[in-house]
C-alpha cells in the first residue's frame, strides 16, 4: 500500500513509523509516471515498510523543505532521519537493494554519528 502524503500527515507519517520510503513526484513528470507502478510493486514486497508519495504539485511546502530540485526523487527515512536521497527513477531490482540497505542500517551508529557530527559544527573553531 502507498501512502498519499501531506503537510498535514507527513510528520505523523514519518514519526509513527520505523521505516517510511518517499516519492516525490508531480502528474507531469514522465519518468514519474513510468516510475509509479515500479514503486508500487515493491511497496507490495515490504510490508513492513511504509511507501509514501509526495504530489510536489500539491505539497509545494513539503517539496521546498526537503529542497527537492529534480524529480521523481526517492528518500528514506530511518527513526526521523534520512537515511537516503537520490534524484531519479530506479528500476525495481535496484529500488529493493535500497529498501535492504535502509532496513539493515545500524540505527544506533546512525544516531551515534549524527551526535558526534552536531558536536563537531557546535564548537568554535580556533581563531
Amino acid at each position: 500500500m502507498v501512502v498519499e502524503l501531506t503537510k498535514e500527515n507527513f510528520e505523523q507519517v514519518v514519526t509513527d513509523n520505523d521505516m517510511v520510503i518517499v516519492d516525490f513526484w508531480a502528474p507531469w513528470c514522465g519518468p514519474c509516471q513510468s516510475f509509479a507502478p515500479v514503486y508500487e510493486q515493491t511497496a507490495e514486497k515490504f510490508p513492513d515498510a511504509v511507501f509514501a508519495k509526495v504530489n510536489t504539485e500539491d505539497q509545494q511546502e513539503i517539496a521546498a523543505a526537503f529542497q527537492i530540485r529534480s524529480i521523481p526523487t526517492l528518500m528514506a527515512f530511518r527513526d526521523k532521519v534520512i537515511v537516503f536521497s537520490q534524484p531519479g527513477a530506479l528500476p525495481g531490482n535496484a529500488l529493493e537493494q535500497v529498501v535492504d540497505q535502509v532496513k539493515a542500517l545500524d540505527m544506533e551508529e546512525v544516531h551515534r554519528q549524527i551526535a558526534a557530527e552536531s558536536n563537531a559544527t557546535a564548537e568554535p573553531s580556533p581563531a
